[in-house]
């Protein structure tokens, strides 16, 4: 078996491709309960979100899309802007968020999810994400 190692070129005018292992993409504290990894392309972000049971995210919503997928834990989410419609998301399955939603969601088990937007998230990108602090 041939293993090749990836090299990182960087042309002007080109996108490059890269190849990562999650064990090598820093742990981001977003709060004492969450915390986060991040991989960005031109067009997309993945993140690795790590939930402990109890933890909430609160409300807000985004004009990137969104997919949720469980690794393992559950996440409860409370849809729209009243946060009526409640879904709770079990490993193995997969949300989509469509742009512009209003969503918060609560850990109902310790959670690791994986995360997909597109566009990447500024906000995370510049840690402009004020409303996992804010106390309303």
């Amino acid at each position: 078996m041939v293993v090749r190692r990836t090299r990182y070129i960087r042309r002007m005018t080109t996108p490059t491709h890269f190849h990562r292992a999650w064990t090598d993409v820093p742990l981001e504290t977003v709060t004492d309960q969450i915390s986060r990894q991040l991989m960005t392309g031109q067009q997309m972000m993945l993140a690795h979100v790590h939930i402990k049971k109890g933890a909430v995210v609160p409300k807000h919503q985004h004009h990137n899309e969104q997919f949720t997928y469980i690794l393992s834990g559950v996440l409860r989410f409370f849809m729209g802007e009243d946060g009526a419609e409640v879904i709770d998301v079990k490993a193995g399955e997969v949300l989509h968020i469509p742009s512009n939603v209003w969503h918060r969601a609560e850990a109902l088990e310790d959670t690791l999810d994986v995360d997909i937007f597109s566009p990447p998230r500024a906000d995370w990108l510049n840690h402009t994400d004020s409303y996992f602090h804010d106390k309303k």
